[in-house]
């Protein structure tokens, strides 16, 4: 599962069962932190998930956002709550990437309110996805002699 971390909203997206693609779930309206992690907890027993990504916010130069404190601190109590592994994922220019894949379906741009977070979500999770399949593939070739 990813999350797409806002202050208003939280998009999440899921991996299909072998892990290879992600697809959108939903987006979640925060309320509060703790109704938002009662809402997330019911979400990841719901789906049986077994590793969450949440997307870090950095600076463009790759510094810690103040966003990113406030994302990583979530990430840390979400933890506590659901005892699953977190990883923190760059997220830079997901937002835009999400945005792009919109424009390119014929989405308007005005209607998009619902859909973004999620849509950054997907964004997050398969360059998550993709990274770990690169890294096993990397690591199963045999070293140059």
């Amino acid at each position: 599962m990813a999350l797409d971390v806002g202050k208003v909203r939280v998009g999440v997206a899921l991996s299909d069962p072998l892990g290879l693609t992600a697809q959108p779930l939903l987006t979640l309206w925060r309320k509060g932190r703790g109704e938002d992690m009662r809402s997330l907890v019911r979400i990841i027993r719901k789906h049986h998930v077994t590793e969450i990504v949440v997307g870090n916010p950095l600076h463009l130069s790759g510094d810690i956002s103040p966003w990113a404190l406030k994302v990583q601190e979530f990430a840390a109590e979400l933890h506590t709550r659901c005892g699953l592994p977190i990883h923190l994922c760059d997220e830079r220019l997901s937002s835009r990437a999400a945005h792009e894949i919109l424009d390119h379906a014929g989405h308007n741009p005005r209607d998009r309110k619902h859909l973004i977070d999620q849509v950054a979500a997907v964004v997050i999770l398969q360059s998550w996805m993709d990274a770990q399949q690169h890294a096993e593939a990397r690591a199963s070739l045999p070293e140059a002699q």
